[in-house]
Protein backbone atom coordinates (compact mmCIF):
# COMPACT_ATOMS: atom_id res chain seq x y z
CA UNK A 1 0.00 0.00 0.00
CA UNK A 2 2.86 2.37 0.72
CA UNK A 3 3.99 2.16 -2.90
CA UNK A 4 0.51 2.93 -4.24
CA UNK A 5 0.21 5.89 -1.84
CA UNK A 6 3.65 7.15 -2.86
CA UNK A 7 2.78 7.03 -6.57
CA UNK A 8 -0.60 8.73 -6.09
CA UNK A 9 0.99 11.37 -3.84
CA UNK A 10 3.70 12.09 -6.44
CA UNK A 11 1.05 12.45 -9.15
CA UNK A 12 -1.15 14.69 -6.99
CA UNK A 13 1.72 16.98 -5.92
CA UNK A 14 2.83 17.29 -9.53
CA UNK A 15 -0.73 18.04 -10.61
CA UNK A 16 -1.20 20.78 -7.99
CA UNK A 17 2.13 22.38 -8.91
CA UNK A 18 1.09 22.39 -12.57
CA UNK A 19 -2.24 24.01 -11.69
CA UNK A 20 -0.57 26.71 -9.58
CA UNK A 21 2.22 27.47 -12.06
CA UNK A 22 0.35 27.22 -15.35
CA UNK A 23 -3.39 27.10 -14.66
CA UNK A 24 -3.57 23.74 -16.48
CA UNK A 25 -4.31 20.24 -15.29
CA UNK A 26 -1.36 17.88 -15.37
CA UNK A 27 -3.24 15.92 -18.03
CA UNK A 28 -3.41 19.01 -20.23
CA UNK A 29 0.31 19.64 -19.76
CA UNK A 30 1.08 15.98 -20.51
CA UNK A 31 -0.81 16.23 -23.81
CA UNK A 32 0.99 19.49 -24.69
CA UNK A 33 4.32 17.82 -23.98
CA UNK A 34 3.41 14.94 -26.28
CA UNK A 35 2.50 17.42 -29.02
CA UNK A 36 5.79 19.23 -28.47
CA UNK A 37 7.59 16.06 -29.55
CA UNK A 38 5.55 15.97 -32.79
CA UNK A 39 2.17 17.14 -34.03
CA UNK A 40 -0.46 14.40 -34.04
CA UNK A 41 -2.11 13.27 -37.24
CA UNK A 42 -5.25 12.28 -35.33
CA UNK A 43 -6.87 11.99 -31.92
CA UNK A 44 -6.27 8.23 -32.16
CA UNK A 45 -2.53 8.78 -32.62
CA UNK A 46 -2.41 11.19 -29.69
CA UNK A 47 -4.37 8.72 -27.55
CA UNK A 48 -1.83 6.05 -28.41
CA UNK A 49 1.05 8.36 -27.45
CA UNK A 50 -0.59 9.32 -24.15
CA UNK A 51 -1.56 5.70 -23.42
CA UNK A 52 -5.21 6.55 -22.92
CA UNK A 53 -8.58 6.37 -24.62
CA UNK A 54 -9.54 8.60 -27.57
CA UNK A 55 -12.51 10.10 -25.73
CA UNK A 56 -10.28 11.25 -22.85
CA UNK A 57 -7.74 12.82 -25.20
CA UNK A 58 -10.49 14.49 -27.20
CA UNK A 59 -11.81 16.25 -24.07
CA UNK A 60 -8.32 17.48 -23.17
CA UNK A 61 -7.61 18.68 -26.73
CA UNK A 62 -10.91 20.58 -26.77
CA UNK A 63 -9.95 22.39 -23.56
CA UNK A 64 -6.49 23.18 -24.91
CA UNK A 65 -7.95 24.48 -28.18
CA UNK A 66 -10.39 26.71 -26.25
CA UNK A 67 -7.38 28.24 -24.48
CA UNK A 68 -5.55 28.78 -27.77
CA UNK A 69 -2.74 26.35 -26.92
CA UNK A 70 -3.38 23.89 -29.75
CA UNK A 71 -4.98 24.01 -33.16
CA UNK A 72 -7.11 21.39 -34.82
CA UNK A 73 -7.54 21.19 -38.57
CA UNK A 74 -8.85 18.67 -41.05
CA UNK A 75 -6.10 16.57 -42.56
CA UNK A 76 -5.37 17.48 -46.18
CA UNK A 77 -5.00 13.74 -46.93
CA UNK A 78 -8.15 12.58 -45.12
CA UNK A 79 -10.80 15.11 -44.07
CA UNK A 80 -12.17 12.61 -41.52
CA UNK A 81 -8.96 12.99 -39.51
CA UNK A 82 -8.16 15.97 -37.33
CA UNK A 83 -4.53 17.04 -37.08
CA UNK A 84 -3.50 18.58 -33.76
CA UNK A 85 -0.52 20.85 -33.24
CA UNK A 86 0.82 23.38 -30.77
CA UNK A 87 0.23 27.09 -31.24
CA UNK A 88 2.93 29.66 -30.47
CA UNK A 89 1.15 30.25 -27.14
CA UNK A 90 1.33 26.51 -26.40
CA UNK A 91 5.06 26.47 -27.16
CA UNK A 92 5.63 29.52 -24.96
CA UNK A 93 3.79 27.88 -22.07
CA UNK A 94 5.89 24.73 -22.42
CA UNK A 95 9.11 26.72 -22.11
CA UNK A 96 8.23 27.44 -18.48
CA UNK A 97 6.56 24.13 -17.69
CA UNK A 98 7.97 21.38 -15.48
CA UNK A 99 8.08 17.75 -16.58
CA UNK A 100 4.90 15.99 -15.47
CA UNK A 101 4.86 13.09 -13.04
CA UNK A 102 2.78 11.29 -15.67
CA UNK A 103 5.67 11.48 -18.12
CA UNK A 104 8.04 10.23 -15.41
CA UNK A 105 5.67 7.36 -14.59
CA UNK A 106 5.38 6.32 -18.24
CA UNK A 107 9.17 6.45 -18.64
CA UNK A 108 9.69 4.40 -15.47
CA UNK A 109 7.23 1.73 -16.61
CA UNK A 110 8.85 1.68 -20.07
CA UNK A 111 12.22 0.95 -18.43
CA UNK A 112 10.84 -2.19 -16.74
CA UNK A 113 11.63 -5.51 -18.40
CA UNK A 114 8.74 -6.73 -20.58
CA UNK A 115 7.78 -9.55 -18.20
CA UNK A 116 7.60 -7.13 -15.26
CA UNK A 117 5.47 -4.66 -17.30
CA UNK A 118 3.12 -7.49 -18.20
CA UNK A 119 2.86 -8.66 -14.60
CA UNK A 120 2.30 -5.12 -13.38
CA UNK A 121 -0.46 -4.55 -15.94
CA UNK A 122 -2.16 -7.80 -14.99
CA UNK A 123 -1.94 -7.08 -11.25
CA UNK A 124 -3.23 -3.52 -11.61
CA UNK A 125 -6.11 -4.70 -13.80
CA UNK A 126 -7.07 -7.27 -11.17
CA UNK A 127 -6.85 -4.63 -8.43
CA UNK A 128 -8.94 -2.11 -10.40
CA UNK A 129 -11.64 -4.70 -11.02
CA UNK A 130 -11.65 -5.70 -7.33
CA UNK A 131 -12.21 -2.02 -6.50
CA UNK A 132 -15.20 -1.94 -8.83
CA UNK A 133 -13.63 0.09 -11.60
CA UNK A 134 -15.84 -0.32 -14.64
CA UNK A 135 -14.83 -1.11 -18.16
CA UNK A 136 -15.32 2.51 -19.26
CA UNK A 137 -12.17 4.36 -20.27
CA UNK A 138 -10.78 6.37 -17.37
CA UNK A 139 -9.65 9.93 -18.01
CA UNK A 140 -6.03 11.00 -17.91
CA UNK A 141 -4.72 11.47 -14.36
CA UNK A 142 -6.62 14.21 -12.53
CA UNK A 143 -8.42 15.35 -15.68
CA UNK A 144 -12.00 16.28 -15.05
CA UNK A 145 -11.05 18.02 -11.83
CA UNK A 146 -11.28 21.77 -12.33
CA UNK A 147 -8.06 23.70 -12.08
CA UNK A 148 -8.20 26.84 -9.92
CA UNK A 149 -8.15 28.98 -13.09
CA UNK A 150 -11.08 27.04 -14.56
CA UNK A 151 -13.03 27.30 -11.30
CA UNK A 152 -12.53 31.09 -11.26
CA UNK A 153 -13.66 31.35 -14.90
CA UNK A 154 -16.80 29.35 -14.13
CA UNK A 155 -17.50 31.56 -11.10
CA UNK A 156 -17.15 34.70 -13.27
CA UNK A 157 -19.50 33.25 -15.91
CA UNK A 158 -22.10 32.40 -13.28
CA UNK A 159 -21.93 35.86 -11.65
Amino acid sequence: MDSIRAIVQRLRVSSRACERQLGLSSAQLFVLQQLDQAAASSIAELAHRTLTHQSSVSVVVTRLAERGLVTRRASPEDARRTEISLTPAGRALLRRAPRTAQAELVAAVDRLPADERSGLAQSLTTLARALGAGDEAPPLFFEGEETPAEAKAIDREES
